[in-house]
């Protein structure tokens, strides 16, 4: 194992003493052939492959489409970790849930001078339209993705929120699957809870949140972009697995108030959209009139309570990356209580002094657009060139409210499986969130990225990462 001794180890914590978690697995690695191992990732390559489960990379002239690396080495995670993870993660979205409803209604939070007004009102990411808004159930956010970090046996954090349209869930599910096909006898020896009723989980909670319009079996689609963007996979993936329709905007129109699908036999009403065109593309004749994604007239027929919008515009607002550092405050002005989870500690490079810090301790820092997303735009102190850093902080000095900072944190490691053998290589965990009237579901693992190059902290797969399986163990 390389690397063990300066971080966190999931399997052996900060020595060479493999954790309980991993007892019953790392019996069975340590019995199996080295060579076998690697057969079984090649055919799991291969299985990812034949499925076509690729995602694309902007902004390169050759083919962009590329294959998520998968790693057979599971991350696994206690019982009781993942209970503490979960009360965790459930109040941060609750928060954020009352939050959304709050600054679009009576804005209580910015008259109690919890967070600064111009932190809402010069944001972007704000939508004024969405102002006295209520969607059904009062649900905002109806699927979150909270991505967690470990910094050691105890110390967990939230790296940021996804409020928007989180992916990586096909993965997750794919993941979960290929590891059944290749070792079905590591699920008959220890007990793994399940992911694979996530998509059934997905229909329940969409269909919960129906508009009061809706009379009879909720009809729900997934609106695309097309086959040209980045997750068209998971789009495709998950109306199939839900049993809805895979949609895009030229496929529908504003019918009698309602919104409609073409089919054979006309056009049928829908009664949720689970959304993944982002804000400004969702309509031309409320936001960006160049979209050809959207639908015209699909907001004013969500503003009059005919649709459900999941999640719903203006959601974007909360997982700015500005808005995460007041995350603690928020929590505990909505909640009443302080946050199980802890935020990464943040500079706001808007305010003086800390642009004046972050300035000064660049190269240990790392640095994020805080609209930025998919690990494009950010800086990684410690390994960047001079010319990097000093490219970067021109970038700072122009323009500092587009930023954030945050320490190089020391995320924990996992062995995944390499040519030389079992390496150790840093990772998080994006956990999948559910929100309805019923409540709030997280599902058992989420999916494990993991930083496959030696020593790299950036775990997207657009920046070179992988992804694992994720265990939790039951009872």
């Amino acid at each position: 194992m390389a690397d063990l001794k300066n971080f966190f180890d999931e399997m052996f914590g900060t020595g060479e003493r493999r954790r309980e978690s991993y007892r019953d697995y790392h019996q069975w690695l340590e019995s199996q052939d080295t060579a076998w191992l690697h057969r079984k990732s090649a055919e799991a390559e291969t299985v990812f492959r034949r499925i076509g489960i690729t995602f694309s990379v902007y902004g390169e002239e050759e083919a962009n489409e590329r294959l998520i690396p998968f790693d057979v080495v599971p991350r696994i995670i206690s019982t009781r970790e993942w209970s503490r993870l979960v009360r965790g993660i459930q109040q941060r979205v609750q928060a954020i849930n009352a939050f959304l409803h709050d600054i679009y209604h009576r804005q209580e939070i910015l008259r109690a001078g919890r967070i600064p007004v111009e932190s809402i009102t010069e944001n972007d990411a704000f939508l004024p339209q969405m102002i006295g808004v209520s969607p059904p159930g009062n649900v905002y956010t109806h699927i979150v993705g909270v991505d967690i970090v470990r910094t050691g046996e105890d110390e967990f954090h939230v790296l940021e929120d996804n409020a928007r349209t989180p992916s990586g869930v096909s993965y997750m599910l794919e993941n979960r699957e290929i590891m059944l096909q290749m070792f079905p006898e590591l699920f008959a020896r220890i007990n793994v809870q399940a992911v694979g009723d996530y998509p059934k989980n997905l229909m329940r909670s969409l269909g919960a949140c129906a508009p009061r319009s809706c009379k009879d079996t909720p009809v729900i689609a997934v609106l695309t972009p097309g086959i040209y963007n980045s997750a068209y996979f998971e789009h495709a993936f998950l109306a199939g697995q839900m049993g809805a329709e895979l949609v895009e905007g030229h496929d529908l129109r504003v019918v009698n108030g309602r919104i409609a699908m073409r089919t054979t036999q006309g056009y049928t009403p829908i009664d949720v959209i689970y959304r993944r065109v982002d804000d400004d593309y969702l309509d031309p004749l409320n936001f960006n009139p160049q979209s050809l994604l959207g639908v015209p007239g699909i907001f004013d027929v969500y503003r009059a309570g005919g649709v459900t919008i999941a999640n719903a515009p203006g959601t974007g607002i909360a997982d700015d990356k500005a808005i995460y550092s007041y995350m603690p405050e928020i929590i505990e002005f909505y909640t009443g209580e302080k946050a199980r989870l802890n935020n990464v500690p943040t500079w706001r490079c808007s305010e003086p002094d800390a642009l004046h810090y972050v300035l000064d301790n660049l190269s240990e820092l790392v640095v994020k657009e805080v609209h930025g997303s998919g690990g494009y735009g950010m800086l990684v102190g410690p390994a960047a060139t001079n010319k990097e850093l000093a490219a970067f902080r021109n970038k700072l000095k122009a323009t500092p409210a587009n930023y954030i900072a945050q320490p190089t944190l020391s995320l924990s490691t996992a062995p995944i499986l390499t040519k030389e053998g079992l390496e150790s290589r840093h990772v998080d965990l994006r956990a999948f969130v559910l929100v309805s009237p019923d409540g709030i579901r997280t599902t058992p693992g989420g999916l494990t990225r993991v930083a496959l190059q030696k020593a790299s902290l950036v775990v997207n797969s657009s920046q070179g990462g992988g992804t694992k399986d994720t265990w939790v163990l039951e009872e």
